[in-house]
């Protein structure tokens, strides 16, 4: 919603104006008012809004000051402040005759509340806003304004086809009056409206179309900050790995251009600990997702929820298990689902049980694909770790299929990599190789140093599932130097224990298997664990236990443990 500040056109000034300042206004004095004009050119919004708010003290602003000062109030941080002083000049351009101008500060009203999430009384103002444009039969851009925000109602609602019928409808009027805000809002939200269809291409070319103005600094800080988020939150949604790392580079870039911002700088954060946890960098990660649920908790967003998610996912990685049960549970506290994350938790511990219920529970019920597609990588993971390898198909060729339809690199590699563990557990050795050699490649690829490891660990696997010890043992080497750079302490663990096991000399005619499940009884664990180590089902384990019974001639576990200490097969 644009018009320069100090005009008669509108509520909020581009990103030119603010850059270029306010020359149109009255010749700079020492006064408060054109210290705060001056301060609000520069983005200085903290040090604007005070100056501004001592000069509104001294005699009350006209509403093209007000308007400077509930813009700064808001990218201040001050978001209830905002509100009262958009509402404020609303009335006061009411009195004054000024109608048009009026809706836009509606407009920006709504903006401003349904970025606090506040829908009922954003719906209010809208209502509002429609019967002072005579329920939109009057043709200005002020109707494409209002028209926005009720795009997006649609689209919270679910409505993704009228969405995008209205936010057309905006983005048309838009370019016939020349409003660059107004067309980059309304190109936002047909791009969302359109992924929200399915038609992903074509909603992140719109998406990509609507950022050319952001980035070119062509719009207000309002709406450059909004649309930055939303087009990040767009390309997460699709697993576009690389537009998001693209978008999020350029949204820090433009937070630290202004230094005093507070609204979009907590969702900046969080994107860019997303990033960073994905590219291996995971204590810088940590320290970004810490500042943003910092950020978000001043702000009161829903938002901290996924903060608190991100740190308790750094924290599993690394180890620290009491810590990322704790943020776990501060994400749950905030509505975020602590799924999978506190599944796989679950699996680290050793408690297999409670994992399968977890992610059973998490997934059932659940028909939004994006959601299936962050469930089902880990639900084939542990369905794999319990022996459960019919679900784990199941799942993994249903992420298959997800994969096919959305086309994201990323997702692709989640399901190549879900397909070859499946196939590992299912005795396919073969052609568990050739799918995880190809998603290896694929995170490669992505930048993803820990999934390619996990890779590796499996391909080792498959390599001694097919009698290929010298190669196991070299995909496990690197995948545990990897897990080392990383400090992902559990899985290092784990693969320096495959290491150690792995040993291929014959011994009393037992195969290289049934050496290694020999071996892992006399450490006293069961059927289900060892399951779990090695990637086999539980009845491939227990026909190898059978084997070893009857090729040594002992009868029990324990008489299995007192001969692999005398034979020193430890």
């Amino acid at each position: 919603m644009s018009g320069r500040h100090g005009g008669s056109s509108g509520c909020a000034s581009r990103g030119a104006g603010e850059r270029r300042g306010v020359a149109a206004d009255t010749a700079a004095t020492d006064g408060a008012l054109d210290r705060g004009r001056q301060l609000f050119g520069r983005r200085a919004w903290v040090d604007a809004r005070a100056e501004l708010s001592a000069a509104d003290r001294e005699a009350p602003l006209a509403p093209d000051d007000l308007e400077r000062l509930a813009t700064a109030a808001y990218l201040a941080g001050s978001h209830e402040e905002s509100v009262e002083l958009w509402e404020r000049v609303h009335r006061e351009l009411l009195r004054a005759g000024e109608s048009l101008r009026a809706v836009r500060c509606a407009s920006w009203l709504v903006f401003v509340l349904l970025n606090g999430g506040q829908i009922a009384r954003s719906g209010g103002w809208l209502a509002r806003a429609r019967r002072l444009l005579d329920n939109g039969r009057r043709d200005c851009p002020e109707l494409g304004y209002v028209l926005v925000p009720a795009a997006l109602l649609r689209a919270v609602e679910g409505d993704w086809a009228g969405a995008h019928a209205i936010a057309s409808q905006a983005a048309e009027i838009g370019e016939r009056f020349g409003e660059i805000d107004l067309v980059t809002l309304a190109r936002n939200v047909q791009g969302r409206a359109l992924i929200g269809q399915r038609r992903v291409v074509e909603g992140m070319a719109v998406l990509d179309e609507a950022m050319v103005a952001v980035t070119a600094d062509e719009v207000s800080s309002m709406v450059a900050g909004a649309v930055y988020c939303s087009v990040i939150e767009a390309c997460q949604q699709v697993f576009d790995v690389r537009r998001a790392q693209e978008w999020t580079a350029a949204l820090t870039h433009w937070c630290d251009s202004q230094p005093q911002l507070v609204p979009f700088t907590g969702d900046c954060w969080l994107h860019r600990a997303e990033i960073m946890q994905l590219r291996g960098a995971w204590s810088d990660a940590l320290e970004a997702a810490e500042r943003a649920a910092e950020r978000l908790l001043r702000r009161r967003k829903a938002a901290v929820g996924v903060a608190f998610y991100q740190q308790g996912e750094l924290h599993r990685l690394r180890g620290a298990f009491a810590r990322a049960e704790e943020a776990y549970a501060q994400a749950s506290r905030w509505g975020r689902e602590p799924q999978p994350g506190l599944a796989r938790l679950r699996l680290a511990q050793g408690q297999l049980d409670a994992a399968k219920a977890a992610i059973r529970r998490a997934l059932h019920g659940v028909s939004d694909r994006v959601t299936r597609s962050r469930l089902l990588p880990a639900f084939v993971e542990v369905m794999c770790a319990g022996g459960d390898v019919g679900a784990a198909r199941a799942a993994a060729d249903e992420l298959s299929r997800l994969a096919d339809e959305l086309g994201a690199p990323l997702l692709r590699a989640l399901a190549t990599h879900a397909r070859g563990a499946v196939l590992l557990g299912e005795g396919d050795a073969a052609g568990a190789l050739a799918a995880l050699r190809q998603a290896w490649t694929a995170w490669q690829e992505l930048e993803a140093p820990y999934e390619a490891a996990r890779a590796r660990v499996l391909i080792g696997l498959a390599c001694r599932q097919l009698g290929d010890e010298e190669a196991a043992a070299m995909e496990l080497d690197a995948a545990q130097w990897a897990f080392g750079q990383l400090g992902a302490a559990p899985d290092l663990a784990r693969a320096q224990g495959l290491t150690r096991s792995a040993v291929a000399e014959p011994a009393h005619g037992l195969t290289a298997r049934e050496l290694e499940v020999l071996r892992l009884v006399a450490t006293g664990k069961t059927n289900r664990t060892i399951a779990t180590d090695l990637f086999l089902s539980e009845k491939t384990v227990a026909r190898h236990v059978s084997n070893i019974f009857a090729k040594l001639g002992l009868s029990s576990r324990a008489a299995a443990t007192a001969y692999a200490y005398e034979h020193d097969l430890l």
